[in-house]
């Protein structure tokens, strides 16, 4: 089982996200939090696999909140639920080392696959989002178009293996998904994600899966 922090200052939205993860069978919420410093404070004390935050809370916001789970409980993926009005916020939530995207209004498999997927390592942008994180994070500026030109040109360099498996990480799929989606071994899954980050002059998986988006690899 896939152990979920959840922090949300609404009692309702709470309940509403633990009822859809206990319904998927395989997450369970362990504690939660009304406030981002609480949830700091149960982070620290239960170690979960995934810390899904809200961003607007009291006391300490979901951004501040990720970035110190982040920071002092490394064991712990961080996933940060918005609204389409707050996507300005998504570059700090990057920064800060979140790897997961979920709309609240989104549809309830994608909260599952969501979480499931930052469990296993991997990134996850909410599809319905997903297009709103790449206008925001277009990189060097530009129209949209420019922004696509640029992330194909990027891709271009790519094998057509590697073009493959990045548009598999755009989907959120973890390394071992990935592996059995493409009859490979994990190891060499692991690999494959290696040289795509290195030959897209990327970070992480999270900015992998922004230029597979750009690039029309993934549809919003």
């Amino acid at each position: 089982m896939i152990r979920v922090l959840l922090a949300d200052d609404e009692a309702m939205v709470r309940a509403g996200v633990r009822a859809i993860l206990a319904s998927g069978g395989e997450s369970e919420v362990v504690a939660e939090a009304g406030d981002g410093r609480e949830a700091v404070d149960l982070a620290r004390a239960h170690r979960p696999d995934v810390a899904l935050l809200d961003i607007r809370m009291p006391r300490l916001d979901g951004l501040a909140a990720g970035e110190e789970i982040v920071r002092t409980v490394p064991g712990t993926a961080v996933a940060m639920l918005t609204t389409f009005s707050e996507r300005s916020y998504v570059a700090r939530a990057l920064s800060g080392g979140a790897t997961g995207f979920l709309l609240k209004s989104g549809d309830p498999y994608e909260l599952i696959a969501g979480v499931r997927a930052v469990a296993g390592g991997a990134a996850f942008l909410s599809p319905k989002v997903a297009r709103y994180v790449v206008e925001d994070l277009g990189g060097e500026g530009g129209g949209r178009l420019a922004r696509e030109a640029r992330a194909r040109a990027r891709v271009a360099r790519l094998s057509p293996r590697e073009r493959e498996v990045l548009g598999l990480v755009g989907a959120g799929l973890s390394n071992p998904e990935i592996a059995a989606r493409l009859h490979l071994v994990e190891g060499t899954v692991k690999a494959y994600v290696s040289a795509v980050l290195e030959r897209l002059e990327v970070r992480n998986r999270v900015q992998a899966a922004i230029v597979a988006y750009e690039a029309g690899l993934v549809g919003p």
